[in-house]
This record gives C-alpha cells, sequence and structure tokens, in this order.
C-alpha cells in the first residue's frame, strides 16, 4: 500500500567558526570539531537526553580510527545513546548528501528526525608510508619474537620512510581542482576580473552578516574561537588583482589564491525532522526541504570537474515545474569563483542548455543580488564535508525571515553536482491564503 510523502522539515542548523587551515584548530581532529557542531545543535534546541532517529554524515580526509565518525560523535555528546551514527562521504557534497538520505526516510514516514553533520580538518590529514614499509608493519604485528619480528626488516631502505603526502587530485586526470578549473575558467572565458569581483562580494556580504547579528544563532564557539578567520573585512578589488596565479603560472591563468577556497577546518550540523516531531517539541520550522537531486558528469571527455550542478538544477526544475528564475535565494557553493561563474554562463548558453541539459532553450539567467547573499565558501572557508550543512542552515533561516524559495548548488571532487529545493513555510501559507 503506497503512502503519502510526508513534509520535511528544516528545523535549524548550527556550525562552529571556520578557520584556515593550520591555523587556529590546528590541534583538532575530526571528531573534535564534529562533536562541538553536534553540541552546538543539541543546547539550540533544546535535544539533552533526547532520542533523534539518525545522525548522518562524515568527512573527507579522515585517518583510519575515524572508523565510524558520526557514531563516535553522537556519544560524545548529551543526545540519547539510543539515537544511532552513520558514516558517509561524497566529497563536497556530504552533509547536503546526509541530509536528502535522511529527508527521504522521513518523508517515508521511516523515521522521524535527523541530523546531518559534516566535518573536516587538512591541519590533521592521515600521513602514511610507503606499500613497502607498511607491509613490513603489518607482518611484524604478527611475530611474536625479537629475532621474528628482526627478520621482517631484512632488507630494510630508509626510503621506505618517506611519507606520502595526501593527494588532492583527480585519480582520473592526475590534475587538482584547481587546474581543472582553470580549463572551466578559460574554456568559458570567465575574465580575472570578474572573478576578483565575485570574492570581494563575498567577503563584504560575510563581513555584513557577522556585524548585523546574523550570524549569532548560527555560529557556536569552539576551541576559544568565535567567528571564520578568513573573512577580510578590509578587501580591496585593487589588491586582489596584484596576486598571483595560484594553479597555472602561464599568461592566460586567472585563478588565484583569492578567488578560490581556502583549505578550511571546520564542522556543522543541520536539524531536519517530521511537522509532527517539531511540534510536539515545540520547534518553530525554518524551511522545508522540497526536493534534491545529485548526479555526475562526464568530466574525463572534458564536460568540466565542477560542471554536475548544472545538470542536478536542470532535473531539479523540470521535476518540479519550475524555472530558474523561480527563487528568492540562490545558495551556490563557491568553490572558485570562476566555477559559479561559469555554471551560470552554462545555463545562459543555447548550445550548451541544448546539447548536455537536453533544453530547447536556455535555462536563462539569474538576479544577482539572490546569490549568496550572507557571503558563500570564498569568505568563510570550505571544509568539505561540512559545506552543505553550513550552506542548508544558512538558506533555511533566509527563508524564515523573509520567505519564498531557495536553490541549492554545492559541486563536488570526481564530477559530481548536489542540488536541492527549499521553500519557507510562508510561502505555503501564502500558497494556502491565495
Amino acid at each position: 500500500m503506497s503512502k503519502t510523502l510526508r513534509r520535511v522539515a528544516i528545523i535549524g542548523g548550527v556550525r562552529i567558526p571556520f578557520c584556515r587551515s593550520g591555523t587556529l584548530y590546528a590541534d583538532l581532529s575530526n571528531l573534535d570539531m564534529m562533536t562541538a557542531a553536534l553540541s552546538g545543535l543539541v543546547d539550540r534546541f533544546n535535544l539533552k537526553g533526547a532520542h533523534v532517529d539518525e545522525v548522518v554524515g562524515g568527512a573527507v580526509v579522515t585517518h583510519a580510527k575515524d572508523w565510524n565518525l558520526a557514531r563516535e560523535a553522537v556519544l560524545s555528546t548529551t543526545l540519547a545513546p539510543s539515537t544511532p551514527g552513520i558514516t558517509m562521504m561524497q566529497a563536497c557534497g556530504t552533509s547536503l548528501q546526509a541530509a536528502m538520505g535522511i529527508a527521504a526516510k522521513i518523508a517515508a514516514g521511516q523515521i522521524e528526525s535527523g541530523i546531518a553533520v559534516g566535518s573536516d580538518t587538512t591541519s590533521d590529514p592521515p600521513i602514511v608510508f610507503s606499500k613497502k614499509f607498511a607491509r613490513r608493519m603489518t607482518e611484524m604485528a604478527s611475530k611474536k619474537t625479537v629475532m621474528e619480528r628482526f627478520k621482517v626488516f631484512s632488507g630494510f631502505r630508509p626510503g621506505e620512510l618517506v611519507p606520502q603526502p595526501p593527494q588532492t587530485s583527480e585519480p582520473r586526470t592526475g590534475l587538482s581542482m584547481g587546474q581543472h578549473c582553470e580549463l572551466m575558467a578559460k574554456k568559458w572565458e570567465i575574465p580575472r576580473v570578474e572573478q576578483d569581483e565575485l570574492a570581494y562580494e563575498s567577503h563584504k556580504h560575510a563581513a555584513e552578516a557577522y556585524v548585523s547579528g546574523y550570524m549569532d544563532d548560527l555560529v557556536v564557539p569552539c576551541a576559544g574561537v568565535f567567528r571564520d578567520n578568513n573573512i577580510r573585512e578590509d578587501i580591496s578589488l585593487d589588491k586582489l588583482a596584484t596576486l598571483k596565479t595560484a594553479f597555472d603560472k602561464s599568461d592566460t591563468a586567472t585563478l588565484t589564491a583569492a578567488n578560490s577556497t581556502p583549505l578550511t577546518d571546520g564542522a556543522a550540523a543541520v536539524l531536519l525532522a517530521s511537522e509532527e516531531w517539531a511540534a510536539e517539541r515545540g520547534l518553530p520550522i525554518q524551511a522545508y526541504l522540497v526536493d534534491a537531486q545529485h548526479i555526475g558528469n562526464d568530466f574525463v571527455s572534458g564536460e568540466g570537474l565542477l560542471m554536475a550542478p548544472t545538470i542536478a538544477v536542470s532535473k531539479l526544475l523540470d521535476r518540479n515545474g519550475l524555472t530558474l528564475q523561480d527563487f528568492d535565494f540562490y545558495e551556490i557553493h563557491e568553490a572558485f569563483a570562476a566555477q559559479v561563474l561559469a555554471t551560470l554562463k552554462a545555463w545562459e548558453d543555447p548550445e550548451y542548455c541544448k546539447n548536455v541539459l537536453g533544453k530547447d532553450a536556455p535555462l536563462g539567467s539569474i538576479d544577482r543580488t539572490k546569490l549568496n547573499v550572507k557571503g558563500s565558501s570564498i569568505a568563510v572557508g570550505h571544509p568539505f564535508a561540512a559545506t552543505g550543512a553550513r550552506i542548508m542552515a544558512n538558506l533555511a533561516k533566509l527563508l524564515d525571515q523573509n520567505g519564498g524559495r531557495g536553490l541549492i548548488s554545492v559541486c563536488t571532487a570526481g564530477g559530481m553536482g548536489v542540488a536541492a529545493i527549499l521553500e519557507s513555510p510562508k510561502a505555503k501559507a501564502m500558497d494556502v491564503a491565495a
């Protein structure tokens, strides 16, 4: 027997301040930061001792000891121990994908509540040795006598101890994400000045969000840190124009450290529930998660590593009978300024929309004054797995304050895109009244 799908409420979210790698969180682990974000969420919504049906999320840069990060984080908070934790990863879309899975179960009536969470640190990366030395260590652990262990190291060479640093390049191409985005910037002819202008606006909007008090209930302190340390209130377009390119030293390169996201440490969490669960606890609903979509693209053949969100958004619009212009807010993750601008340009391009999206006409342009109005990843930072939850919590608050409908678009490594539509309860009320 089929069931009527229930609406999925977003109660709200919090995050800890995001910090540049190697700075204020240098001594914290993924577990430390995820626990801090979850604890902040518990405090904000009075969940001490409460059972939540699922906590789902993870990290992208992990150690072997992080075997079930979400469950260990739950056990480190005051949530009821009956709350299960599930660790998953989809690169930069991790916590948004986690929210999608939770939402599907709530909609189907399988669960009543869930928390999507993500944490990442590039200050504490896993450093491994060569495979040969690793095999020696594994074999040594199985030996019982000193002599047997000594024999394991027969033929040992010092070079085996050279550490293997974490790799950030795409396995299929050997290129870093920045190098891939440089190719996109060239293909879509995205000027350096436009990238710098987008970065400038991101910092200005994020700084204003703190000054206005908008961030007060979205950010909880951690390890004595009270705000993101990447935001530059005094940012200058003249200064941005002087910076050297970061991923390509040719004369045609345009990406710099300033118009790209920095390596960042941080964590974020967002609470989703059925309307009934929220009402029982007297928790106001900030927004509804209406629908979501994820997809991959053939970036190896040249479609662009970070262009999959263009496809995800197109499918989402079709399924919901909406146009690209039917939104009051757009939250497009700023992996790179060039990536955001290439996405916008692709939606306006007849050939791309026909050949890649299967459209008879372009999706069109958006009102740029509605884009990332409180800043985004270039300014606040991008702890990979935490960004989706950060964006969802931010958009839910915007809709709670202003009403309307919002679109989320997140690109990920591996040529994937994750997109979602959120809607304000006020919009629903207006629909009923009409």
